[in-house]
C-alpha cells in the first residue's frame, strides 16, 4: 500500500509544507538524506500552544506532536517533487516540549510524532530520537519536532 493511500486510509491529508519564517530553508538534501527544518505544532485552527505542566495535558501534547509529524512529511513529501513514495526510512527525529523544569514525561509527549510515523510507514517509520524541554518555543508551540529521512 502506498503511502498515500495509508494516510487517506487514516483520514489524514497533508498540508502544502510550510514557508520558512526566518532565514532558512526548509529541507536540505545531502545525498539520499534529508534533513527537515523543525516543524512546529499547528491545527486546523492555528498554532497549537501551551506549556506542558502549566496548561497542557500529556495527551493533548502528543496530540500537537502528531500535527508535527504531520508536516515532516509535507516536507519530505516536497523534498521528493511530490512523490512519497521515494520516502525509504524515518532516520531520526529530535523532539522539543515547551515544559516546565519539573515536567518529565517529554518522550510520551514526541510518541505522538512516532506512533504517527510508525501508523503510517510501518518498519520504515521506526526511527532514533530524542525528546527534549525547551523553556519557550517560538510563537509559544508546545511542540517543535525537526527529522532526518533517506529518500531514493
Amino acid at each position: 500500500m502506498s503511502i498515500e493511500n495509508r494516510l487517506a486510509e487514516l483520514g489524514v491529508t497533508l498540508p502544502e509544507a510550510p514557508a520558512p519564517a526566518a532565514n532558512y530553508v526548509p529541507f536540505v538534501q545531502v545525498g539520499d538524506i534529508v534533513y527537515v527544518s523543525g516543524q512546529i505544532s499547528n491545527g486546523p485552527d492555528g498554532f497549537i500552544k501551551g506549556k506542558l505542566g502549566v496548561d497542557m495535558d500529556v495527551a493533548a501534547g502528543a496530540a500537537a506532536a502528531r500535527t508535527c509529524a504531520i508536516s515532516l512529511l509535507a516536507q519530505v513529501k516536497a523534498a521528493c517533487g511530490g512523490d512519497l513514495g521515494r520516502l525509504v526510512r524515518v532516520v531520526k527525529l529530535t523532539g522539543f516540549v515547551n515544559s516546565t523544569a519539573d515536567f518529565t514525561d517529554q518522550p510520551k509527549v514526541i510518541n505522538g510524532a512516532s506512533d504517527f510515523l510508525v501508523e503510517v510507514l510501518g518498519d520504515a517509520g521506526r526511527h532514533a530520537r530524542s525528546a527534549v524541554s525547551a523553556a519557550a518555543l517560538p510563537l509559544g508551540v508546545a511542540v517543535e519536532i525537526e527529522g532526518i529521512f533517506q529518500i531514493r
